[in-house]
């Protein structure tokens, strides 16, 4: 049996920036190992598997370590191959049934707009060790469950950190990001996202991260629309709305490589 298998860059127009997924379209339901194998060999943040469903698509995400509950590039990923290959017309609107509930998406022009849950962080402090693993001085800390937010002073200070992974991977925590407003202009804020728990040092482009920065920054600059970019040695830009609970992610992709999977 042949799979469809593309690689798709989200979060960019530009191919080879971004975040890399792997979309794969199933037939039928595969075993878990199966798909974890899958991910490990493909060797990206996030491998994404679609099995027709109702209206939409069943969708789970896999690093090459474990599945995740919630990843916005590699649903947006998923929403460009969908409309980029025919699969859907680019009037209709993408549904995915995933661990995080219903989650959908849009063609806006060029861009890509996918509805998802906020999650907003409260104030905290950081754990033992954190802040020196980063290598960071925190301005503000936040936390939204096993995730911590660490607000620096500086643009600056947030593309200089260096963090020891090792350290980081045996903190009592599932991942943490450090923001700072943009200096850069036409942006907002940016940040990086490190996850070594989770088989990711560094994500490159991480939506699920912005679902708890478009609360956190609405709150602090007082405006419901953002533009982010994510500082990571590939880099990558998001549009970000906050209505009520959802974040509305904007963001572009590409397809790099398209394919067959042998199984």
């Amino acid at each position: 049996m042949k799979l469809p298998l593309y690689q798709v860059d989200a979060f960019t127009a530009i191919p080879f920036k971004g975040n890399p997924a792997a979309v794969c379209f199933l037939q039928e339901p595969m075993p878990d190992a199966w798909m974890a194998a899958v991910a490990g060999e493909m060797n990206l943040s996030e491998t994404a598997f679609l099995l027709p469903e109702n209206d939409g698509y069943r969708l789970r995400w896999f690093t090459p370590a474990v599945e995740v509950g919630l990843c916005g590039h590699a649903t947006l990923a998923s929403a460009h191959t969908l409309w980029d290959s025919g699969r859907l017309s680019a009037q209709a609107e993408a549904c995915f049934y995933t661990r995080a509930g219903r989650l959908t998406a849009r063609k806006d022009g060029a861009w890509i707009e996918m509805n998802f849950p906020s999650r907003p962080v409260e104030p905290a402090s950081a754990p033992e060790g954190l802040l020196e693993a980063l290598g960071v001085t925190a301005k503000r800390i936040a936390q939204g469950g096993n995730t911590y937010i660490i607000e620096l002073t500086s643009e600056a200070e947030v593309r200089a950190a260096a963090p020891d992974f090792s350290a980081l991977a045996r903190l009592p925590l599932r991942s943490v990001g450090v923001t700072s407003r943009a200096a850069m202009p036409g942006y907002d804020i940016v940040s990086r996202y490190f996850a070594p728990q989770v088989g990711v040092n560094e994500d490159p482009v991480t939506g699920s991260l912005h679902c708890r920065l478009a609360p956190y920054w609405s709150a602090i600059l007082g405006k419901n629309e953002l533009s982010a970019y994510q500082a990571s040695a590939r880099g990558g830009e998001l549009r970000l709305r906050l209505e009520d609970d959802r974040v509305r992610l904007g963001g572009q992709a590409v397809t790099v490589l398209e394919g067959s999977l042998q199984c």
